[in-house]
């Protein structure tokens, strides 16, 4: 098969190439998937890179999320069936048959159907960025998703990735939701996400729009804690749970005691370390919601296999939407 590969990290022009080598069957639990898109998210060139300090053994075939079509299944695999079409997540993890590549061969349990009515673009968009904001919506509180209805929910970033599906989620719970942007164009995608209200951090009234939505948010859902922080905690309330998905440069100054006095907290979250049954927790919701047609896709930008570095770099140089590699 066709594959984009790395042998060590370093910059995408100096250690990706794409190479045929042979393709892998699945083994016990495993199912190997026939890719029609390949989704990039930052985690993949961070680790590409070596940001996150893990090198190939032999070889790594990058990203964790895709789309595609059930090609073969190994022992012991029920479900997914052959021939059924399926959004893959955490494909890359302790695995080196990312989905950038003609095939991908993964455990089962990270594969679910995709509905027979909805695009392969959002396939290859759900995943990390979905399954992590489900994650952020539920971590914290009592892990129901019921519980969001009526509650007020804070999407930093909604243009972002993780950003989009939190508005989608959160409405799909019964939850009102506020969202921040940097600009009108970014505003325009968190409105087409869902968002009840949209503010532009950076005007000066910033707070006082959120807070003549609420009183005060119950849960935010935060891409930039030490930029934001600020006016998360003036938003913020007894209760309020501010779930962390990306880290800063530099780490943010807690002030503990405007925490203790608000009665609010900090939740941070990495999708890879997150315990299994709320991983599975997440992956349902997402499913759930893909399923009734709550999720829609990014605005996608398509490379080649062939053009992966160009595709590396445009998301390692913050493109908005989704970059989205056809093997």
């Amino acid at each position: 098969m066709k594959a984009a590969i790395y042998r060590r990290t370093g910059p995408a022009a100096e250690v990706l190439s794409v190479e045929d080598i042979e393709t892998p069957e699945p083994g016990p639990g495993e199912v190997r998937v026939r890719i029609t898109g390949s989704g990039v998210n930052p985690t993949d060139w961070k680790t590409r890179a070596g940001l996150t300090g893990q090198e190939p053994q032999d070889f790594q075939i990058p990203h964790q999320d895709g789309v595609g079509v059930v090609d073969a299944v190994g022992e012991g695999v029920d479900s997914p069936a052959v021939g059924e079409r399926v959004w893959l997540f955490l494909s890359a993890f302790g695995n080196r048959y990312g989905t950038a590549a003609e095939y991908s061969v993964l455990p089962a349990a990270h594969v679910r159907p995709l509905p027979g009515d909805a695009p392969d673009e959002l396939g290859a968009c759900l995943g990390v960025p979905a399954v992590t904001a489900a994650h952020c919506l539920l971590v914290g509180g009592s892990g129901d998703r019921g519980a969001l209805a009526g509650r007020t929910v804070l999407v930093a970033g909604g243009a972002g990735a993780v950003g989009h599906y939190a508005i989608e989620l959160a409405k799909h719970a019964g939850a009102r939701v506020v969202s921040t942007v940097s600009s009108d164009e970014k505003g325009e995608l968190a409105r087409a996400a869902g968002a009840d209200l949209v503010v532009n951090y950076r005007e000066p009234n910033a707070v006082d729009q959120v807070k003549g939505f609420a009183d005060h948010v119950d849960r935010i859902v935060e891409v930039a804690l030490g930029a934001n922080l600020g006016l998360d905690l003036a938003v913020a309330g007894a209760g309020t749970v501010i779930a962390v998905y990306a880290n800063e440069p530099d780490d943010p100054v807690i002030p503990t005691r405007r925490f203790m006095v608000a009665n609010a907290s900090i939740s941070y979250v990495l999708l890879y370390g997150v315990p299994d049954d709320q991983l599975r927790a997440a992956v349902a919701w997402t499913a759930d919601a893909a399923g009734t047609g709550a999720l829609s896709p990014l605005p996608i930008t398509r490379y080649g296999l062939d053009d992966i570095v160009a595709a590396h770099e445009a998301v390692e140089n913050g493109a908005v939407g989704k970059v989205v590699v056809v093997p």
